[in-house]
């Protein structure tokens, strides 16, 4: 089962996919653009990288604000993941990413990354955090189903 990861930003996604056995998440590229709206190589790109790896599942990170509500980057989101969904035929799962970015950062400075390189790997590693964070709910959720699968 492999799972890609996005972390879908204004001029960059984030890319992360799993191992086949859906344990551990690792980045793969940060496929950026020059404006917004223009996501054909885009999502050309991602297409590439399902055939690659023979994904299942994408999971879309969802940037809810801290109170829950849905706000202008999220609605964006919204709108990729239905020009999304529309093209590969799987399913795109949303999933809270909620302070990955910031988490990604943190990672990256502590790791003693300039700031200068850290924005070319951020969104990358986000779209890690984010694709963990869903196998490891996957996880947690067999453990309590009894399921070893």
């Amino acid at each position: 089962m492999r799972i890609l990861a996005l972390d879908y930003g204004s001029k960059t996604v984030g890319v992360a996919i799993c191992d086949p056995l859906g344990i551990t998440a690792q980045g793969v590229e940060t496929i950026t653009r020059r404006d917004e709206g223009k996501l054909r190589r885009t999502l050309a790109r991602i297409e590439e990288l399902i055939d690659r790896y023979g994904v299942e599942t994408i999971v879309l990170g969802y940037p809810l604000n801290m109170d829950d509500t849905v706000g202008e980057r999220a609605r964006k989101t919204e709108e990729f993941r239905d020009r999304l969904a529309g093209r590969p035929g799987l399913p795109v799962i949303l999933w809270d990413e909620r302070l990955t970015t910031i988490e990604a950062d943190e990672i990256l400075t502590e790791s003693g990354v300039p700031r200068k390189e850290r924005k070319q790997v951020i969104d990358k590693i986000a779209a890690t955090l984010i694709l963990q964070s869903y196998l490891d709910s996957l996880q947690e959720r067999r453990r309590g189903t009894g399921r070893e699968d």
